[in-house]
């Protein structure tokens, strides 16, 4: 993150690498075009986790800032923007407000902006309207229009399988859907190869068979030099694990999937509730409000605030970001029987989940979660089940237990 900061204030400190490369010249061209022709263009860039959108994300908003073009990074996550304004506007409000959030655009008057830089704009919502919003502006207008109408070259990237709550529409479909509608050339730019993970191809793989996101079902992992995967057999021996890498200077954080009640921030001079109870185990999730407490940071700031490590993060504080070693504990809302996987939605206590979302849309946001929390780690990834049987099938597949390693 301290890099992403040079970036956008100072001088390119990324080295975009073959394909994002060519993503990146591609938007720069279409800004050219856009600004000599009078015209507008729709660019989709779309990739896996760690294939460098964020990278092409930060180079492209560096670049166009010391160009002098106007352009805005905007993305629907609370704790990604935080961080990004605390990281790259260190001390500098201009750079701090070139970050946004998708709702911030209601009101924008048409190509005000040369380039929107929509990230992870997997989170989209339907319409920018909530309970907050003012009765002018509630006008239902689709928020990918809006988005789309504030600039000359809207750029958005994605990874379609990182939805991971009701409500959220960002998809290529639905943004082709928007551009062909305004009559826009809309441009998709692939991006294949990836960094995160080791730059384990193979694990991201087996990550995307094993959550059955692709056909072919379950692989046996084959250890390769680039990611290393391991099981837990209690979240203890996860922790325990995890606190040794930190002593040799690696970060780490534990996540979960959302089992488990939250309960409210405690007050000044309080402990955190441990609300993730596993047997005798027991740890507080991530703060959810602006403030730390307790010595644990603030929601924007757990992935990457070394205080973070002893609070469980959940998807929605853990998504956008990366450390070393992750551990990842998976629980009861996702089972393995027989020879298939199950969700189970009566355990979820993530209130997005309503009577409205269908079963169909809670499996497949259920797997997404996951996808995504098991894509965190850099170095490692170390998995636990609180359920026997998914647990054995876990150790089936994967086989290596912590005390073989001594990285």
């Amino acid at each position: 993150m301290a890099v992403a900061a040079q970036e956008v204030r100072e001088r390119e400190q990324f080295v975009l690498l073959d394909e994002q490369q060519v993503a990146y010249r591609m938007v720069l061209n279409a800004v050219r075009k856009a600004k000599q022709a009078d015209s507008k263009e729709v660019v989709v860039v779309t990739g896996g986790p760690g294939t460098g959108k964020s990278v092409i994300a930060l180079s492209l908003l560096g670049e166009l800032y010391r160009q002098g073009t106007s352009a805005l990074h905007a993305t629907g996550s609370q704790a990604f923007t935080k961080t990004l304004r605390k990281v790259a506007g260190f001390r500098k409000r201009e750079v701090q407000d070139l970050f946004k959030y998708f709702n911030s655009f209601m009101a924008a008057e048409k190509n005000s902006l040369d380039v929107l830089i929509c990230d992870e704009a997997y989170r989209m919502r339907e319409t920018s309207a909530n309970r907050y919003t003012s009765a002018a502006l509630r006008t239902g207008k689709p928020q990918v229009e809006e988005l789309i109408d504030a600039a000359r070259v809207p750029v958005f990237l994605l990874d379609q399988h990182q939805v991971v709550r009701p409500g959220e529409l960002g998809t290529e479909a639905e943004i082709r859907a928007a551009a062909e509608k305004k009559n826009l050339t809309c441009t998709v730019i692939p991006l294949d190869s990836q960094f995160r993970c080791g730059g384990s191809d193979a694990y991201l793989r087996w990550v995307v068979r094993l959550l059955e996101l692709e056909e072919g079902g379950p692989l046996v992992w084959e250890p390769d030099d680039r990611m290393e995967l391991r099981i837990a057999d209690s979240p203890e021996e996860m922790e325990r694990f995890l606190d040794e890498r930190r002593t040799q200077g690696f970060g780490a954080r534990m996540s979960a999937g959302y089992c488990w009640t939250w309960s409210p921030e405690p007050k000044p001079g309080e402990p955190l509730p441990a609300d993730v109870v596993i047997g005798d185990w027991a740890r507080p999730w991530n703060l959810r409000g602006d403030r730390g407490v307790a010595g644990a940071p603030p929601s924007a700031l757990w992935a990457t605030d070394p205080a973070g490590f002893g609070q469980i993060g959940c998807v929605y504080t853990a998504q956008g970001f990366e450390y070393d070693w992750s551990g990842v504990i998976i629980g009861p809302d996702l089972l393995w029987r027989g020879d298939r996987w199950i969700t189970d939605r009566t355990v979820s206590k993530d209130p997005a989940f309503t009577k409205t979302t269908s079963d169909d849309d809670v499996d497949r946001l259920i797997r997404n979660t996951y996808k995504v929390l098991l894509t965190r780690g850099m170095v490692g990834t170390v998995v636990h089940s609180t359920d026997p049987e998914t647990q054995a099938k876990l150790r089936e597949l994967v086989g290596a237990q912590l005390e073989s390693t001594a990285v």
